[in-house]
């Protein structure tokens, strides 16, 4: 049996809960340690024999994947915010991963470490940045001591930051994009990006939610449906947490490539273009907006999720709102099978989108992935006929 509404929102919230150590706080220290980042960024020399150099007593040596000692090696600091004992057991920590061997150039990592910091244990993102090498450089074949970084971020539990591997990956992209381009200019390119790297990354759908409160659901609807969103008199910062919600909140790989397009083109005709969010006044106004019960109800999650302040709690809550809606659609496309053969089954599919809250959303979706189904597209339009008379009832 499938979870209902009520215990596909609760059960993950209560593990992220347990695992921040949210338990008998008050919400101000909730806020306080849920906040509370930290970075640091490393030059890493990784010191080696290209392949083909001959060794001291003149063979060739090669130098295929070994799994580097720590006398290969050396980790200098570059910039941090931890402190001086924490840092230390910081590069202790990385170092023993780096002998291992389990670092690979932009495949960012996520540990749980412990560090004398007043959280004790937190979350680390940790990734390996090959910064480009000067062509000259790349084809030495002389004996090379390479400098490449190890940025890491600190932060929350590892459970919550597990649940932004895509964001802290292009975070890492972007930072190795500048030390690309001005690897002499740490301090006014890079530094910022380290330093903000929390607000940018884990705190976008907290804003989000914060800024829309209620109207929340009328982003939820349009991630679900894929309806094209026009964001007008933001500045920046606002613009790019409304992007980076609606990517989040997108089913995105988790439905064909093939129905996203032919559903954002079938919900941008039938709505008669984008919806629009202006943010020109003191509360944002929307414009060719949709909702339904189900996204009305996640809003409500949300809201209620903003009472503790935990920034890692909101993206749980969005990842459980993706899984309600892939389940709704799986039942859904299930129905419809049964339903090509047995009416009674038809029925069951017509109370299922009638009570599931967002039947309207559902059955575009079905429709565009059964277009060439024919004995699915006729039970589908007998649906379609069944809501548009309830609708008018």
């Amino acid at each position: 049996m499938l979870p209902s509404f009520q215990e596909s929102v609760d059960v993950d919230d209560k593990e992220l809960e347990s695992s921040e150590e949210g338990g008998g706080l008050s919400d101000e220290r909730k806020l306080e340690r849920s906040n509370n980042s930290y970075y640091c960024l490393y030059g890493y020399q990784s010191c080696r024999l290209q392949q083909g150099v001959d060794s001291d007593d003149g063979s060739p040596c090669s130098t295929t994947a070994e799994t580097p000692s720590s006398d290969d090696f050396s980790l200098s600091l570059v910039d941090t915010n931890l402190p001086a004992e924490a840092e230390a057991e910081l590069r202790t920590f990385i170092a023993k991963h780096l002998a291992k061997g389990a670092f690979f150039e932009g495949m960012g990592n996520i540990a749980s470490v412990e560090l004398s910091i007043p959280e004790s244990q937190v979350g680390c993102y940790y990734c390996l940045l090959q910064p480009e090498k000067p062509a000259e450089t790349a084809s030495s074949e002389s004996s090379t001591c390479s400098l490449d970084y190890v940025v890491c971020f600190l932060g929350g539990s590892e459970k919550g930051l597990e649940l932004y591997p895509l964001e802290l990956d292009k975070y890492t992209q972007d930072l190795k994009t500048d030390l690309d381009a001005k690897p002499n200019n740490l301090e006014t390119c890079v530094q910022p990006l380290l330093r903000t790297w929390f607000e940018d990354s884990v705190c976008p759908i907290q804003r989000v939610v914060q800024l829309f409160q209620e109207k929340l659901a009328f982003v939820l609807h349009a991630a679900l449906s894929y309806t094209p969103v026009e964001v007008k008199e933001s500045d920046e910062r606002t613009k790019k947490d409304i992007d980076r919600f609606l990517r989040a909140a997108s089913l995105q790989g988790l439905v064909q490539e093939a129905t996203m397009t032919s559903l954002c083109m079938a919900m941008n005709e039938e709505q008669g273009g984008s919806m629009v969010i202006d943010c020109s006044g003191p509360q944002p106004q929307f414009h060719n907006a949709g909702s339904n019960k189900f996204c009305e109800e996640w809003t409500q999650v949300f809201l209620n999720g903003s009472e503790g302040g935990n920034p890692f709690l909101f993206r749980q809550i969005l990842e459980n709102f993706k899984l309600k809606a892939i389940q709704d659609i799986n039942n859904l496309k299930r129905f419809i099978r049964q339903a090509e053969m047995n009416h009674y089954a038809l029925f069951k599919c017509y109370l299922f989108l009638k009570n599931c809250g967002s039947g309207d959303v559902l059955l575009k979706i079905v429709k565009v992935e059964h277009v060439e189904m024919q004995e699915a597209k006729n039970v589908i339009t007998v649906l379609e006929e069944f809501m548009r008379e309830s609708a008018v009832a």
